[in-house]
């Protein structure tokens, strides 16, 4: 079959390569083959791709990368709780294998404590980018068909989803009545965090280098948010002032290290600030640091990070995309930007990217005749 590698990551002169790899074959009555349909990519996929980070699995110099999977079953173990025709994603993160970490040892891999977690596509195993995969049935999540033209974008909203539930778990600590959330940033996982806001009843503004007359304006407005031009109006601060409203929810989605500590300030009373962008870099910044920690011991803030899923996120996470296309018909459509091939991605130019690319494996118009109807899946988790 063929795969997108990453090839001599420890040899210290990577390279991108489409290349024929062997077929995955089923070793345990657990597992499952799928045929990956699409996969998606987001910022993690460009600093593989183009900074030529990750690490290969143990033994192992290349590693196949992506990690936003939807595929079918095509062979399925006896063991395996599947069967050929399902439509699926994977889990992406692993549980460590230290029997210290109580979060991995209770299926709360992410939230592992010793950092020796495992991410297919990303760290210490191979991803999606390929033809097939197999997986453990245990980290499989099936896809209700409804979902098949949107599947693909099940594990990046699953991160919002976790932040969401994060906050929720922190603010028992009061009685919090949330009604606005900005959002800073408007890539993927910015522009689904404003949607799913929206859908949560807030008042949704976002701020971002986009222009007004950009797809990612357009598609904020499009689901009732506010969108604002980042530094058009003298900085966060300023347009968070000059909103005249508290802000009781800051999601930070640009992985810009300062907007974080800017976010702090502008954060209401009892407000929380959830990070969900990584900074790659080593900027450092002067804070008025007596002045934010003052803000935030009096006026009882807080601020998450978070990173990853569980399966309950995932689970809700297709609960959510099934909401937006009912509320909003046709907004998820116009999210994916790029539909490539496989053989394209090697000399893929992110930059040419305006808001989220996928990579067909299998040509879309396929799709359907390979996927079996399925009797209603039931999920366990809460929204």
């Amino acid at each position: 079959m063929r795969a997108i590698r990453v090839k001599q990551l420890r040899q210290g002169n990577p390279s991108i390569a489409l290349e024929t790899v062997d077929d995955p074959v089923i070793s345990h009555p657990q597992e499952v083959i799928v045929k990956v349909l699409a996969v998606g990519l987001d910022g993690t996929d460009k600093e593989i791709l183009q900074e030529k980070y990750g690490v290969p699995p143990q033994g192992e110099d290349d590693l196949t990368t992506g990690h936003e999977s939807l595929g079918v079953v095509a062979e399925a173990g006896a063991e395996s709780g599947f069967q050929a025709g399902d439509l699926v994603t994977a889990i992406v993160r692993r549980p460590c294998r230290n029997q210290s970490c109580v979060n991995c040892r209770n299926g709360h891999s992410d939230f592992c404590q010793t950092g020796e977690f495992v991410e297919r596509g990303i760290k210490g195993a191979h991803g999606f980018l390929s033809e097939y995969y197999r997986e453990d049935g245990r980290y499989l999540v099936q896809v209700p068909t409804d979902l098949l033209e949107h599947g693909v974008l099940v594990e990046p909203q699953s991160i919002v989803e976790k932040v969401w539930d994060q906050v929720l778990r922190v603010q028992q600590r009061l009685i919090w009545e949330p009604k606005t959330a900005l959002v800073l940033g408007s890539g993927p996982l910015g522009l689904l965090a404003a949607i799913t806001c929206r859908l949560l009843g807030l008042d949704v503004y976002v701020w971002s280098r986009s222009p007004q007359d950009s797809l990612q304006a357009q598609l904020v407005k499009d689901c009732g948010g506010v969108y604002q031009t980042a530094d058009e109006d003298g900085g966060l601060t300023a347009y968070a002032e000059g909103l005249g409203k508290p802000i009781d929810f800051v999601l930070e989605c640009t992985g810009f290290s300062p907007l974080a500590f800017e976010a702090m300030a502008v954060l209401a009373p009892n407000g929380v600030l959830a990070l969900l962008g990584v900074t790659p870099a080593d900027r450092k910044l002067e804070i008025s640091s007596d002045m934010l920690n003052q803000s935030m011991v009096l006026e009882n803030k807080c601020v998450i990070g978070s990173v990853n899923a569980a399966r309950k996120d995932f689970e809700t996470a297709i609960y959510r995309l099934q909401q937006m296309e009912r509320v909003y018909s046709g907004w998820l459509d116009r999210l994916v930007t790029n539909r490539m091939k496989l053989e394209a991605v090697p000399k893929l130019d992110f930059a040419s990217i305006p808001i989220k690319a996928v990579v067909d494996i299998v040509p879309v118009e396929q799709w359907r005749g390979l996927v079996k109807q399925t009797i209603e899946v039931e999920y366990s988790f809460s929204v």
